[in-house]
Protein backbone atom coordinates (compact mmCIF):
# COMPACT_ATOMS: atom_id res chain seq x y z
CA UNK A 1 0.00 0.00 0.00
CA UNK A 2 0.92 3.68 -0.73
CA UNK A 3 2.84 4.65 2.27
CA UNK A 4 1.59 8.58 1.64
CA UNK A 5 -1.78 6.90 2.27
CA UNK A 6 -0.81 4.95 5.39
CA UNK A 7 0.65 8.20 6.75
CA UNK A 8 -1.82 9.27 10.17
CA UNK A 9 -4.33 6.69 9.38
CA UNK A 10 -5.63 3.76 10.82
CA UNK A 11 -6.76 0.69 8.85
CA UNK A 12 -10.11 1.43 9.51
CA UNK A 13 -9.79 5.26 7.82
CA UNK A 14 -7.86 3.38 5.12
CA UNK A 15 -10.91 0.77 4.48
CA UNK A 16 -13.32 3.66 4.79
CA UNK A 17 -12.48 6.36 2.43
CA UNK A 18 -14.97 8.40 0.35
CA UNK A 19 -15.36 6.38 -2.98
CA UNK A 20 -16.10 8.16 -6.29
CA UNK A 21 -19.86 7.13 -6.31
CA UNK A 22 -20.72 9.80 -8.56
CA UNK A 23 -18.22 8.49 -11.83
CA UNK A 24 -18.93 5.14 -10.81
CA UNK A 25 -23.13 5.45 -10.67
CA UNK A 26 -23.04 7.79 -13.40
CA UNK A 27 -26.61 7.67 -15.53
CA UNK A 28 -27.35 4.21 -13.93
CA UNK A 29 -28.66 5.58 -10.57
CA UNK A 30 -32.17 4.24 -9.51
CA UNK A 31 -31.88 6.64 -6.70
CA UNK A 32 -34.03 9.74 -6.08
CA UNK A 33 -33.54 11.98 -2.84
CA UNK A 34 -36.41 13.86 -1.86
CA UNK A 35 -35.90 16.77 -0.50
CA UNK A 36 -32.87 17.77 2.14
CA UNK A 37 -33.25 15.08 5.48
CA UNK A 38 -30.48 14.68 7.75
CA UNK A 39 -30.85 11.11 7.63
CA UNK A 40 -33.12 8.75 5.35
CA UNK A 41 -35.84 7.09 7.06
CA UNK A 42 -38.41 6.31 5.09
CA UNK A 43 -37.62 4.71 1.49
CA UNK A 44 -40.06 3.52 -0.85
CA UNK A 45 -39.10 0.51 -3.60
CA UNK A 46 -40.78 1.63 -6.23
CA UNK A 47 -42.25 -0.97 -8.42
CA UNK A 48 -39.83 -4.76 -7.72
CA UNK A 49 -40.89 -6.55 -10.86
CA UNK A 50 -40.75 -9.75 -8.58
CA UNK A 51 -40.54 -10.39 -4.55
CA UNK A 52 -39.64 -13.72 -3.75
CA UNK A 53 -40.55 -14.36 -0.22
CA UNK A 54 -42.14 -16.75 2.25
CA UNK A 55 -45.28 -15.27 4.01
CA UNK A 56 -46.87 -15.57 7.00
CA UNK A 57 -47.35 -19.62 7.02
CA UNK A 58 -43.90 -19.94 5.44
CA UNK A 59 -44.84 -20.85 1.89
CA UNK A 60 -42.95 -19.42 -1.47
CA UNK A 61 -44.35 -16.57 -2.87
CA UNK A 62 -43.07 -14.96 -6.25
CA UNK A 63 -45.22 -11.25 -6.13
CA UNK A 64 -45.23 -9.50 -9.29
CA UNK A 65 -45.27 -5.52 -9.64
CA UNK A 66 -44.68 -4.83 -5.86
CA UNK A 67 -43.54 -2.07 -3.79
CA UNK A 68 -42.14 -1.98 -0.72
CA UNK A 69 -42.36 1.11 2.05
CA UNK A 70 -39.30 1.21 5.10
CA UNK A 71 -39.39 3.26 7.88
CA UNK A 72 -37.00 3.80 10.41
CA UNK A 73 -35.15 0.26 9.56
CA UNK A 74 -38.55 -2.01 9.18
CA UNK A 75 -41.08 -2.99 6.28
CA UNK A 76 -44.00 -0.67 7.21
CA UNK A 77 -46.05 -2.24 4.14
CA UNK A 78 -45.93 -4.80 0.70
CA UNK A 79 -48.50 -3.52 -2.07
CA UNK A 80 -49.15 -4.03 -5.81
CA UNK A 81 -47.65 -1.14 -7.16
CA UNK A 82 -51.36 0.13 -9.28
CA UNK A 83 -53.25 -0.38 -5.89
CA UNK A 84 -51.90 2.31 -3.81
CA UNK A 85 -49.13 5.45 -3.74
CA UNK A 86 -47.45 6.43 -0.88
CA UNK A 87 -47.91 10.49 -0.29
CA UNK A 88 -44.73 12.15 -1.56
CA UNK A 89 -44.11 13.88 2.16
CA UNK A 90 -43.89 10.51 3.67
CA UNK A 91 -40.29 9.35 1.65
CA UNK A 92 -37.12 10.77 1.94
CA UNK A 93 -35.56 8.45 -0.52
CA UNK A 94 -36.74 6.36 -3.66
CA UNK A 95 -35.48 3.35 -5.32
CA UNK A 96 -37.11 2.81 -8.76
CA UNK A 97 -37.03 -1.10 -9.08
CA UNK A 98 -39.03 -1.11 -12.58
CA UNK A 99 -36.48 0.32 -14.93
CA UNK A 100 -34.49 -1.74 -17.45
CA UNK A 101 -36.66 -4.72 -17.24
CA UNK A 102 -36.82 -4.71 -13.48
CA UNK A 103 -35.41 -6.15 -10.24
CA UNK A 104 -36.21 -9.03 -7.89
CA UNK A 105 -36.10 -8.52 -4.49
CA UNK A 106 -35.49 -11.18 -1.64
CA UNK A 107 -34.49 -10.96 2.13
CA UNK A 108 -30.96 -11.08 2.27
CA UNK A 109 -29.78 -14.39 3.32
CA UNK A 110 -28.50 -16.14 6.00
CA UNK A 111 -25.42 -17.52 6.61
CA UNK A 112 -25.40 -20.02 9.92
CA UNK A 113 -21.67 -21.23 9.44
CA UNK A 114 -18.68 -18.78 9.07
CA UNK A 115 -15.31 -18.52 10.06
CA UNK A 116 -14.83 -14.77 9.00
CA UNK A 117 -10.87 -14.12 10.09
CA UNK A 118 -9.74 -16.72 8.15
CA UNK A 119 -10.60 -15.06 4.63
CA UNK A 120 -7.16 -14.09 5.40
CA UNK A 121 -5.77 -17.35 4.93
CA UNK A 122 -7.53 -17.83 1.13
CA UNK A 123 -4.54 -19.97 -0.76
CA UNK A 124 -3.24 -21.43 2.59
CA UNK A 125 -4.85 -25.21 1.16
CA UNK A 126 -4.79 -25.77 -2.33
CA UNK A 127 -4.75 -29.31 -1.99
CA UNK A 128 -3.10 -29.47 -5.10
CA UNK A 129 -0.62 -31.57 -3.11
CA UNK A 130 -0.49 -33.78 -0.33
CA UNK A 131 -3.48 -35.12 1.54
CA UNK A 132 -6.30 -32.77 3.39
CA UNK A 133 -4.66 -33.55 7.06
CA UNK A 134 -1.30 -32.17 5.90
CA UNK A 135 -2.61 -29.08 4.58
CA UNK A 136 -4.92 -28.36 7.83
CA UNK A 137 -2.05 -28.84 9.68
CA UNK A 138 -0.02 -26.41 7.28
CA UNK A 139 -3.16 -23.72 7.41
CA UNK A 140 -2.98 -23.80 11.45
CA UNK A 141 0.41 -23.01 11.66
CA UNK A 142 -0.17 -20.14 9.38
CA UNK A 143 -3.44 -19.29 11.43
CA UNK A 144 -1.41 -19.32 15.24
CA UNK A 145 1.14 -16.77 13.32
CA UNK A 146 -2.10 -14.46 12.76
CA UNK A 147 -3.01 -10.68 15.07
CA UNK A 148 -5.85 -8.97 15.99
CA UNK A 149 -5.46 -6.58 12.59
CA UNK A 150 -5.28 -9.16 10.60
CA UNK A 151 -8.20 -11.01 12.18
CA UNK A 152 -10.26 -8.06 11.73
CA UNK A 153 -8.93 -7.60 7.99
CA UNK A 154 -9.77 -11.22 7.66
CA UNK A 155 -13.31 -10.23 8.60
CA UNK A 156 -13.92 -7.75 6.95
CA UNK A 157 -13.04 -9.04 3.40
CA UNK A 158 -15.09 -11.79 5.04
CA UNK A 159 -18.23 -9.99 5.44
CA UNK A 160 -17.86 -7.31 2.33
CA UNK A 161 -17.74 -10.81 -0.03
CA UNK A 162 -20.65 -12.04 1.68
CA UNK A 163 -22.67 -8.75 0.89
CA UNK A 164 -21.44 -9.27 -2.85
CA UNK A 165 -23.53 -12.48 -2.85
CA UNK A 166 -26.62 -11.21 -1.01
CA UNK A 167 -25.88 -12.57 2.55
CA UNK A 168 -27.06 -9.84 5.45
CA UNK A 169 -26.49 -12.07 8.57
CA UNK A 170 -23.72 -14.00 9.30
CA UNK A 171 -23.34 -16.79 12.20
CA UNK A 172 -19.50 -16.23 12.87
CA UNK A 173 -17.91 -19.09 14.96
CA UNK A 174 -14.35 -18.02 16.07
CA UNK A 175 -11.79 -18.04 18.56
CA UNK A 176 -11.30 -13.85 18.80
CA UNK A 177 -14.79 -11.75 19.47
CA UNK A 178 -13.36 -7.97 19.43
CA UNK A 179 -11.68 -7.93 15.72
CA UNK A 180 -15.00 -9.47 14.60
CA UNK A 181 -17.03 -7.43 16.62
CA UNK A 182 -15.25 -4.19 14.86
CA UNK A 183 -15.12 -5.95 11.25
CA UNK A 184 -19.28 -5.81 11.77
CA UNK A 185 -19.89 -2.21 13.11
CA UNK A 186 -17.40 -1.08 10.04
CA UNK A 187 -19.49 -3.60 7.14
CA UNK A 188 -22.90 -2.82 9.41
CA UNK A 189 -23.30 -6.70 8.51
CA UNK A 190 -25.46 -8.77 11.18
CA UNK A 191 -23.59 -10.62 13.09
CA UNK A 192 -24.16 -13.74 15.57
CA UNK A 193 -20.71 -13.36 17.23
CA UNK A 194 -20.13 -16.55 18.61
CA UNK A 195 -16.73 -16.78 20.50
CA UNK A 196 -14.73 -19.94 21.14
CA UNK A 197 -15.13 -20.58 25.36
CA UNK A 198 -13.10 -24.07 24.03
CA UNK A 199 -11.00 -23.03 20.89
CA UNK A 200 -8.22 -25.59 18.93
CA UNK A 201 -6.68 -22.31 17.44
CA UNK A 202 -6.79 -19.93 21.32
CA UNK A 203 -6.25 -22.68 23.99
CA UNK A 204 -6.20 -19.49 26.40
CA UNK A 205 -9.78 -19.03 25.65
CA UNK A 206 -12.55 -20.24 28.77
CA UNK A 207 -15.89 -20.04 29.39
CA UNK A 208 -14.96 -17.46 32.68
CA UNK A 209 -13.64 -15.47 29.50
CA UNK A 210 -16.83 -15.41 27.40
CA UNK A 211 -18.83 -14.89 30.55
CA UNK A 212 -17.25 -11.60 30.91
CA UNK A 213 -17.97 -10.43 26.92
CA UNK A 214 -21.66 -11.75 27.57
CA UNK A 215 -22.59 -9.93 30.70
CA UNK A 216 -21.58 -6.39 28.36
CA UNK A 217 -23.84 -8.07 25.27
CA UNK A 218 -26.08 -5.28 25.35
CA UNK A 219 -22.97 -2.90 24.36
CA UNK A 220 -22.08 -4.52 21.38
CA UNK A 221 -23.24 -3.90 17.67
CA UNK A 222 -22.42 -7.68 17.16
CA UNK A 223 -25.10 -10.58 18.47
CA UNK A 224 -22.62 -12.25 21.34
CA UNK A 225 -23.37 -16.26 21.40
CA UNK A 226 -21.06 -19.26 22.11
CA UNK A 227 -18.58 -21.86 20.72
CA UNK A 228 -16.38 -24.55 21.29
CA UNK A 229 -15.04 -26.75 18.62
CA UNK A 230 -15.99 -29.98 19.55
CA UNK A 231 -17.63 -31.44 22.38
CA UNK A 232 -14.97 -33.71 22.83
CA UNK A 233 -12.41 -31.32 23.20
CA UNK A 234 -14.09 -29.53 26.00
CA UNK A 235 -14.16 -31.36 29.69
CA UNK A 236 -17.08 -31.87 32.07
CA UNK A 237 -16.77 -28.50 33.95
CA UNK A 238 -16.09 -26.40 31.59
CA UNK A 239 -19.34 -27.91 29.41
CA UNK A 240 -21.30 -27.46 33.04
CA UNK A 241 -20.39 -23.82 33.06
CA UNK A 242 -21.12 -23.39 29.35
CA UNK A 243 -24.85 -25.40 29.91
CA UNK A 244 -25.31 -22.33 33.09
CA UNK A 245 -24.20 -19.42 30.81
CA UNK A 246 -26.75 -20.53 27.94
CA UNK A 247 -29.54 -20.71 30.45
CA UNK A 248 -28.51 -17.61 32.26
CA UNK A 249 -28.09 -15.51 28.63
CA UNK A 250 -30.18 -17.23 26.63
CA UNK A 251 -27.55 -17.16 23.86
CA UNK A 252 -27.03 -19.86 20.87
CA UNK A 253 -24.61 -22.43 21.52
CA UNK A 254 -22.99 -23.55 17.94
CA UNK A 255 -20.33 -26.58 17.42
CA UNK A 256 -18.85 -28.43 15.25
CA UNK A 257 -20.79 -31.91 15.35
CA UNK A 258 -19.47 -35.78 13.39
CA UNK A 259 -17.40 -33.91 10.54
CA UNK A 260 -16.11 -37.50 10.44
CA UNK A 261 -16.34 -40.53 12.25
CA UNK A 262 -12.77 -39.91 14.07
CA UNK A 263 -14.55 -37.51 16.25
CA UNK A 264 -17.03 -39.32 17.29
CA UNK A 265 -15.17 -42.05 18.36
CA UNK A 266 -13.30 -39.36 20.18
CA UNK A 267 -16.48 -38.53 22.03
CA UNK A 268 -17.44 -41.90 22.30
CA UNK A 269 -14.42 -42.67 24.36
CA UNK A 270 -14.75 -39.44 26.21
CA UNK A 271 -18.63 -39.54 27.30
CA UNK A 272 -19.12 -42.99 26.63
CA UNK A 273 -21.80 -41.71 23.48
CA UNK A 274 -21.80 -40.48 20.35
CA UNK A 275 -22.34 -36.61 20.44
CA UNK A 276 -25.67 -35.88 20.12
CA UNK A 277 -26.77 -38.30 22.64
CA UNK A 278 -23.65 -36.87 25.18
CA UNK A 279 -25.12 -33.28 24.56
CA UNK A 280 -28.60 -34.81 25.85
CA UNK A 281 -26.97 -36.18 28.77
CA UNK A 282 -24.67 -32.77 29.44
CA UNK A 283 -28.00 -30.46 29.33
CA UNK A 284 -26.92 -29.35 25.71
CA UNK A 285 -29.36 -30.54 23.79
CA UNK A 286 -31.81 -27.91 23.09
CA UNK A 287 -33.24 -24.83 20.25
CA UNK A 288 -30.16 -22.88 21.68
CA UNK A 289 -27.73 -25.46 19.97
CA UNK A 290 -26.92 -25.25 16.73
CA UNK A 291 -24.97 -28.49 15.31
CA UNK A 292 -22.44 -27.78 11.96
CA UNK A 293 -21.73 -30.31 9.55
CA UNK A 294 -24.09 -33.13 11.42
CA UNK A 295 -22.59 -35.41 8.94
CA UNK A 296 -21.70 -39.07 11.21
CA UNK A 297 -25.53 -39.03 12.56
CA UNK A 298 -26.94 -41.97 13.66
CA UNK A 299 -30.83 -42.73 13.07
CA UNK A 300 -30.95 -42.23 17.06
CA UNK A 301 -29.15 -39.04 16.83
CA UNK A 302 -31.20 -38.12 14.10
CA UNK A 303 -34.19 -38.68 16.63
CA UNK A 304 -33.40 -37.11 19.09
CA UNK A 305 -32.31 -33.50 17.09
CA UNK A 306 -35.95 -33.52 15.93
CA UNK A 307 -37.01 -34.09 19.75
CA UNK A 308 -34.67 -31.43 21.26
CA UNK A 309 -35.60 -29.07 18.41
CA UNK A 310 -31.62 -28.61 18.11
CA UNK A 311 -30.75 -26.60 14.82
CA UNK A 312 -28.41 -28.17 12.06
CA UNK A 313 -26.13 -26.45 9.31
CA UNK A 314 -25.53 -28.10 6.27
CA UNK A 315 -22.68 -27.63 4.52
CA UNK A 316 -22.03 -29.57 1.51
CA UNK A 317 -19.05 -28.00 -0.40
CA UNK A 318 -17.15 -28.03 3.03
CA UNK A 319 -18.08 -31.68 3.37
CA UNK A 320 -16.67 -32.74 0.27
CA UNK A 321 -13.98 -30.81 -0.07
CA UNK A 322 -12.64 -32.28 3.31
CA UNK A 323 -13.88 -35.74 2.36
CA UNK A 324 -16.03 -35.70 5.24
CA UNK A 325 -18.65 -37.79 4.34
CA UNK A 326 -22.44 -37.66 2.74
CA UNK A 327 -24.86 -35.70 4.93
CA UNK A 328 -27.79 -38.19 5.70
CA UNK A 329 -30.65 -35.60 3.91
CA UNK A 330 -33.03 -38.65 3.44
CA UNK A 331 -33.26 -39.52 6.70
CA UNK A 332 -33.68 -35.98 8.34
CA UNK A 333 -36.59 -35.60 6.33
CA UNK A 334 -37.90 -38.95 7.30
CA UNK A 335 -37.86 -38.46 10.71
CA UNK A 336 -39.16 -35.03 10.30
CA UNK A 337 -36.13 -33.02 10.86
CA UNK A 338 -35.57 -31.24 7.86
CA UNK A 339 -37.30 -28.16 8.99
CA UNK A 340 -34.58 -27.74 11.54
CA UNK A 341 -31.72 -27.33 9.01
CA UNK A 342 -30.14 -24.00 7.29
CA UNK A 343 -27.20 -23.76 5.43
CA UNK A 344 -23.80 -22.17 5.79
CA UNK A 345 -21.14 -21.51 3.39
CA UNK A 346 -17.91 -22.41 6.49
CA UNK A 347 -14.64 -20.36 5.63
CA UNK A 348 -12.55 -19.78 2.46
CA UNK A 349 -10.52 -22.51 3.25
CA UNK A 350 -13.65 -24.61 2.88
CA UNK A 351 -15.69 -22.89 0.09
CA UNK A 352 -14.30 -21.29 -3.29
CA UNK A 353 -16.52 -18.27 -2.67
CA UNK A 354 -18.79 -17.29 -0.15
CA UNK A 355 -22.05 -17.54 -1.13
CA UNK A 356 -25.16 -19.35 -0.31
CA UNK A 357 -26.65 -19.58 -3.83
CA UNK A 358 -24.17 -22.40 -5.25
CA UNK A 359 -23.66 -23.68 -1.99
CA UNK A 360 -28.18 -24.43 -2.45
CA UNK A 361 -27.02 -25.82 -5.72
CA UNK A 362 -24.73 -27.68 -4.08
CA UNK A 363 -26.84 -29.77 -1.40
CA UNK A 364 -29.33 -30.17 -4.42
CA UNK A 365 -27.09 -31.97 -6.41
CA UNK A 366 -25.46 -34.10 -3.64
CA UNK A 367 -28.67 -35.64 -2.49
CA UNK A 368 -30.08 -35.62 -5.98
CA UNK A 369 -29.87 -40.05 -6.02
CA UNK A 370 -31.40 -40.56 -3.01
CA UNK A 371 -33.97 -37.47 -2.31
CA UNK A 372 -34.77 -34.36 -3.93
CA UNK A 373 -34.45 -31.36 -1.93
CA UNK A 374 -37.07 -28.84 -3.60
CA UNK A 375 -35.72 -25.35 -4.89
CA UNK A 376 -38.55 -23.83 -2.31
CA UNK A 377 -36.89 -25.30 0.69
CA UNK A 378 -33.06 -24.55 -0.64
CA UNK A 379 -34.66 -20.94 -0.11
CA UNK A 380 -36.13 -21.14 3.12
CA UNK A 381 -32.87 -22.53 4.29
CA UNK A 382 -31.26 -19.32 3.34
CA UNK A 383 -34.05 -17.15 4.42
CA UNK A 384 -37.13 -17.80 6.72
CA UNK A 385 -36.11 -21.34 7.88
CA UNK A 386 -32.53 -19.57 8.87
CA UNK A 387 -33.63 -16.93 11.31
CA UNK A 388 -36.13 -19.96 12.80
CA UNK A 389 -33.28 -22.14 13.57
CA UNK A 390 -30.71 -18.68 14.47
CA UNK A 391 -33.64 -16.96 16.83
CA UNK A 392 -33.58 -13.55 14.43
CA UNK A 393 -36.84 -12.41 15.10
CA UNK A 394 -38.36 -10.22 12.40
CA UNK A 395 -35.39 -11.15 9.85
CA UNK A 396 -35.75 -13.83 6.73
CA UNK A 397 -39.26 -12.60 5.22
CA UNK A 398 -40.20 -9.74 3.16
CA UNK A 399 -43.62 -9.01 5.12
CA UNK A 400 -44.72 -5.52 7.27
CA UNK A 401 -43.16 -5.53 10.48
CA UNK A 402 -40.13 -7.40 9.45
CA UNK A 403 -36.52 -5.90 9.44
CA UNK A 404 -35.55 -4.20 5.98
CA UNK A 405 -32.72 -6.85 5.09
CA UNK A 406 -32.96 -7.15 1.69
CA UNK A 407 -30.66 -8.24 -1.30
CA UNK A 408 -31.73 -6.28 -5.06
CA UNK A 409 -31.04 -8.61 -7.73
CA UNK A 410 -30.92 -7.29 -12.08
CA UNK A 411 -33.57 -9.91 -13.37
CA UNK A 412 -32.34 -8.94 -16.77
CA UNK A 413 -29.27 -11.03 -15.75
CA UNK A 414 -27.59 -14.43 -16.64
CA UNK A 415 -29.26 -17.09 -15.16
CA UNK A 416 -32.54 -15.15 -14.25
CA UNK A 417 -33.68 -15.33 -18.08
CA UNK A 418 -35.23 -16.78 -19.68
CA UNK A 419 -37.86 -17.79 -16.81
CA UNK A 420 -41.48 -19.15 -17.38
CA UNK A 421 -43.67 -16.08 -17.21
CA UNK A 422 -46.48 -18.18 -16.89
CA UNK A 423 -44.85 -19.83 -13.56
CA UNK A 424 -42.71 -17.05 -12.37
CA UNK A 425 -41.73 -19.35 -9.32
CA UNK A 426 -39.40 -20.89 -11.67
CA UNK A 427 -37.10 -17.85 -11.05
CA UNK A 428 -36.34 -19.74 -7.63
CA UNK A 429 -34.72 -22.52 -9.66
CA UNK A 430 -33.05 -20.33 -12.00
CA UNK A 431 -31.25 -18.49 -9.14
CA UNK A 432 -30.15 -21.39 -7.50
CA UNK A 433 -29.01 -23.39 -10.48
CA UNK A 434 -26.72 -20.75 -12.02
CA UNK A 435 -25.24 -20.56 -8.55
CA UNK A 436 -23.14 -18.19 -7.30
CA UNK A 437 -23.81 -14.33 -8.15
CA UNK A 438 -23.54 -10.70 -7.30
CA UNK A 439 -25.93 -8.73 -6.37
CA UNK A 440 -27.04 -5.16 -7.56
CA UNK A 441 -27.91 -3.69 -4.43
CA UNK A 442 -28.05 -4.67 -0.40
CA UNK A 443 -30.04 -3.11 2.21
CA UNK A 444 -29.61 -3.66 6.23
CA UNK A 445 -31.62 -2.18 8.40
CA UNK A 446 -33.26 0.01 5.86
CA UNK A 447 -29.51 0.83 5.08
CA UNK A 448 -28.33 0.62 1.24
CA UNK A 449 -24.86 -0.88 2.13
CA UNK A 450 -24.18 -1.61 -1.51
CA UNK A 451 -25.60 0.61 -4.27
CA UNK A 452 -24.84 0.26 -8.18
CA UNK A 453 -22.33 -3.08 -7.04
CA UNK A 454 -20.42 -0.42 -5.32
CA UNK A 455 -20.14 -0.40 -1.17
CA UNK A 456 -21.34 2.12 0.46
CA UNK A 457 -18.97 1.78 2.90
CA UNK A 458 -15.69 0.08 2.01
CA UNK A 459 -13.29 1.30 -0.50
CA UNK A 460 -12.74 -2.06 -1.94
CA UNK A 461 -9.80 -1.37 -3.96
CA UNK A 462 -7.76 -0.68 -0.44
CA UNK A 463 -8.81 -3.37 0.68
CA UNK A 464 -7.75 -5.95 -1.41
CA UNK A 465 -4.03 -3.92 -1.21
CA UNK A 466 -4.62 -4.25 2.67
CA UNK A 467 -5.55 -7.87 2.64
CA UNK A 468 -2.44 -8.86 0.16
CA UNK A 469 -0.05 -7.52 2.02
CA UNK A 470 -1.10 -8.62 5.71
CA UNK A 471 -1.16 -12.29 4.15
CA UNK A 472 1.80 -11.40 2.62
CA UNK A 473 3.92 -10.40 6.00
CA UNK A 474 1.82 -13.23 7.73
CA UNK A 475 3.50 -16.06 5.62
CA UNK A 476 7.02 -13.87 6.12
CA UNK A 477 6.20 -14.19 10.18
CA UNK A 478 5.79 -18.22 9.84
CA UNK A 479 9.53 -18.47 8.06
CA UNK A 480 10.96 -17.04 11.18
Amino acid sequence: MNANIKKNKTITDILSEEVDYDAKRKNRSRYTALGHPKKVKRILIHGATFVITTDSKNKLQVQANRSIYIVDGKIKEVFPVNKKSIPINKIDLIYDASKRSGIVVTPGFINAHAHPPMYLLRSSMTLDKGNVVDQVKKMAELEAKMNNQDFFLGAVGDFTEEQKYGITTTLSHYGVFDPVEEAAKLTRQRVINAISAVSNSHPKNSPEMVAKILAKRKNYFSQPAISIHYVHRASPDQLKKIKQLVKKYKVLLTLHSAENEEWVQQCVEKYGKRTVEALVDLGLANSNTILSHAVHFSDEEIKLVKKHKIGIVHLPTSNKLHKSGNFKYPLFVKYKADKQICLGTDSVISKNSLDLLSEALQARIMHNATHRVNYEDLFKMMTSQAANILKLEKLGKIMPGYKADLSFWKLRDRGFMPYNESNPVSLVGNMITHGGRNIRDLMIDGQFIISNRVHSLIDESNLMTALQESHTKLRKRLKK
